[in-house]
């Protein structure tokens, strides 16, 4: 039987093809300047560290610098009067049980939070502290000025964006602070407002990613991004319920086990100077799960915990 002249030269390419992508997922540096990362994000504090004080508040960010964490994950709303304040929810309903959207109120006219919170991502677990107080993103830098901070932004506010950029300029923290923003919409006009700023990959972004790499391209392409935050699958139906439906959620956990969570994936981009961030993890099993898999670092609701799992897993940690 004769070969095809089409399979004669298609294969042999192929085989090239596929042996070029593995030796340079394995090697990204022979075509990559790694990029070099102000700050280590080991321990991420997830709305400041929202399991163990109320979210978003003074007292969560101390508790969690007291705890040696690297960086905290906030997000960003603005009031009807221009400040940039700390806020999850547009609406304060769930927050301080008052049903007014904070682009409604002046700074001033901001109600406190509830007593207690639920964790959102350990539920029946709530949070307590002393400190109800709404804070302003000046406030957290002026108080904090050279702690690292991802900030994410959840609307294509250019008000919103432009005072945050300037914020971060003014404070002089373009290399300690991230753009976040599940929507790459957003995050063209976060990068157009201050393109110094360091951003993660966005919803689409990351599908993209995973993409290139099943497809072996990912070595052979640029990635301006310096932060894949992700979940982690395992927590889907557990911690995670993205969907309403069980099923549904079960699909989702197998699929994004099946797809993300791969060594070979996590370590090109780590060659390639990405820090790899699983969120939100509050428990030690995934805390295990993440490193294992040779995460840069992992973001939670307990910062003591994830503290108490580095100090005692010091090789885990640094193996990642």
């Amino acid at each position: 039987m004769t070969m095809s002249p089409l399979l004669y030269y298609a294969l042999p390419t192929l085989g090239s093809y596929v042996m070029l992508s593995i030796f340079f997922l394995r090697r990204p540096r022979l075509l990559h300047t790694p990029w070099a990362p102000a700050f280590q994000p080991r321990l991420g504090a997830h709305r400041a560290g929202s399991g163990e004080r109320l979210e978003h508040t003074i007292e969560a960010m101390e508790n969690s610098m007291a705890q040696r964490s690297d960086f905290l994950e906030l997000d960003c709303q603005l009031t009807r009067d221009g400040v940039v304040v700390l806020s999850h929810d547009e609406n304060l309903s769930r927050q301080s049980g008052v049903n007014r959207d904070v682009s409604s109120l002046d700074f001033e006219e901001l109600p406190l939070y509830k007593e207690e919170l639920e964790v959102y991502f350990s539920p029946g677990h709530f949070a307590h502290g002393s400190d109800r107080r709404m804070v302003s993103l000046e406030d957290v830098f002026r108080r904090f000025p050279r702690m690292p901070m991802s900030v994410e932004v959840k609307k294509g506010n250019e008000e919103l964006i432009n005072k945050i950029a300037g914020l971060v300029r003014h404070f002089d923290r373009n290399e300690i602070t991230i753009w976040a923003s599940e929507k790459s919409s957003i995050m063209k006009k976060c990068r157009a407002a201050n393109p110094e700023m360091p951003f993660a990959f966005t919803i689409t972004r990351g599908l993209w990613l995973v993409l290139l790499y099943y497809l072996g391209l990912l070595p052979f392409v640029h990635i301006p991004e310096r932060f894949f935050i992700c979940f982690l699958p395992t927590i889907i139906n557990r911690t995670y319920f993205p969907f309403p439906c069980s099923g549904l959620n079960k699909l989702a956990a197998m699929v994004s086990k099946w797809l993300i969570m791969r060594k070979s994936l996590i370590q090109h981009l780590e060659q390639r100077g990405v820090q790899v961030i699983f969120w939100c993890l509050n428990e030690e099993s995934d805390f295990e799960a993440a490193y294992s898999l040779g995460a840069t670092g992992v973001m939670t609701d307990y910062p003591t915990a994830l503290r108490h799992y580095l100090d005692n897993h010091r090789g885990a940690a640094q193996a990642s």
